[in-house]
């Protein structure tokens, strides 16, 4: 196997970078950069009681957004809609690639997953009182991916690249919208009256749906593909 990932990665380095895949590169950067200042902020404990001042409370309830996190969500935001606009160009310009189709689902899985761990082990040690991602949901999501890899992997083997298919894209897309609405705890859902949300937490329903949909998509996706391993043909 590492042998047949060898061959299809010097084939990969062969092919042109265009702009589609500049951009996807880019996102992969930009999720390195935000992983790295989350650790500097968050994991080092000189800076929780400054992260535990930088609330900004919406109303005398105690609804609050922290402004640290409004500031890694612009970050985060603007990550993930390279994920949109590359994908967007090289079907507009006729420009997808193997390098691209190969590139696009680690940069998506780079910038999403690092964000739901985060996310699931943060706050409950710095807060009680914002929202966070349960941790067997993102058990459940990463095992899904590790699957979903290890299928592409033993088609690299074979020199055959697999693309991310519509139904991973949209397991990726409820994924950055949960991780947006647990990063701004809940806004704008929080601002509506306190006791139905103390029951029922509109991030909360987000997660379990998009766990939800993560595990179809990769059921979806094996069922699929399965045939590549099997048959050693890509069935697109």
């Amino acid at each position: 196997m590492a042998y047949g990932l060898i061959l299809i990665s010097e084939n990969l380095m062969k092919t042109k970078i265009n702009l589609p895949t500049k951009i996807t590169i880019s996102r992969i950067v930009l999720s390195f950069l935000l992983i790295l200042t989350i650790v500097l902020i968050y994991i080092f404990d000189e800076f929780k009681p400054f992260v535990n001042k930088a609330n900004i409370y919406l109303n005398n309830d105690g609804t609050y957004v922290n402004y640290i996190m409004i500031i890694l969500f612009g970050i985060f935001l603007l990550t993930s809609l390279t994920d949109f606009l590359d994908g967007y160009l090289a079907r507009k310009n006729n420009e997808v690639t193997d390098l691209g189709k190969f590139l696009d689902p680690i940069a998506d899985k780079m910038l999403v997953n690092s964000m739901l761990i985060f996310l699931s082990i943060n706050f409950k040690s710095i807060s009680n009182s914002h929202s966070s991602i349960p941790f067997f949901c993102v058990i459940l999501m990463i095992i899904r991916d590790l699957i979903v890899d290890g299928l592409r992997l033993m088609a690299a083997n074979k020199q055959i690249v697999i693309s991310a298919n519509i139904f991973g894209k949209l397991k990726t897309v409820f994924q950055m919208i949960t991780i947006s609405l647990v990063m701004l705890n809940g806004f704008p859902f929080n601002l509506l009256d306190n006791l139905w949300m103390r029951y029922l937490h509109i991030s909360d329903i987000m997660c379990y749906i998009t766990t939800i949909i993560s595990l179809l998509s990769g059921t979806i996706y094996i069922t699929k593909n399965i045939h590549v391993i099997i048959g050693g043909k890509n069935n697109e």
